[in-house]
């Protein structure tokens, strides 16, 4: 509102409401920003049992992601962000293709590539169990074109084979085995992740 200074002047003073709500308003852009810094999505394989969870924190150069996967045939598995953030069994179709904003041709050694939802292949052990560290480049959790969590969200999903790094449009990675839906407000909390309750038992 105006106010008449000493001099005869009138001067702006924004009213304490008026700065109240600001604050409010500032207060609820940095809890949102915060809430989408991480996001923990549970991994089920086709019969539908949580098989893990893959951790997304956002990072200055995209989206890492912290995988912690059991039950996978030893050798190395395609992985990908797909663009629906839906995971029905058996066969996954549901994701639909990969997360691809950009509009380039698929595969990480692709000159014409890649696509944003392309990360590099997993490899579990003889054991069965994938534990990796992967950046999804260029990708957020925040608002954008390349966000994961835009609109409904995305999924992550899990291929039977590796990932050439070149055949479109996925790579000839083969089956879907495993998924986990990327969005924001999922009821309720995920089921225990199987991954940690193994390493308790084998301390």
């Amino acid at each position: 509102m105006d106010k008449l200074g000493g001099n005869g002047e009138r001067t702006n003073v924004m009213h304490p409401r008026l700065l109240m709500i600001c604050g409010l308003f500032l207060l609820l852009a940095a809890c949102q920003n915060e809430s989408r810094s991480f996001i923990e999505v549970g991994m089920y394989n086709p019969d539908g049992d949580m098989i893990g969870t893959a951790k997304l924190t956002e990072k200055p150069e995209g989206v890492q992601v912290k995988l912690s996967v059991e039950g996978l045939e030893p050798g190395p598995h395609g992985i990908h962000i797909h663009e629906y953030p839906k995971c029905e069994g058996p066969d996954f179709t549901s994701a639909g293709n990969h997360f691809n904003p950009t509009g380039k041709m698929h595969g990480l050694m692709n000159a014409e590539g890649a696509h944003i939802g392309d990360m590099p292949n997993v490899e579990p052990g003889e054991t069965g169990l994938a534990e990796a560290e992967l950046m999804v480049a260029e990708a957020t959790l925040k608002d954008g074109k390349n966000s994961l969590v835009k609109g409904e969200g995305t999924s992550i999903v899990i291929h039977a084979g590796p990932d050439d790094g070149m055949s479109q449009p996925s790579g000839d990675s083969g089956e879907r085995i495993a998924c986990g839906v990327i969005q924001l407000n999922k009821d309720g909390e995920l089921p225990t992740d199987p991954t940690e309750q193994n390493k308790k038992k084998e301390k």
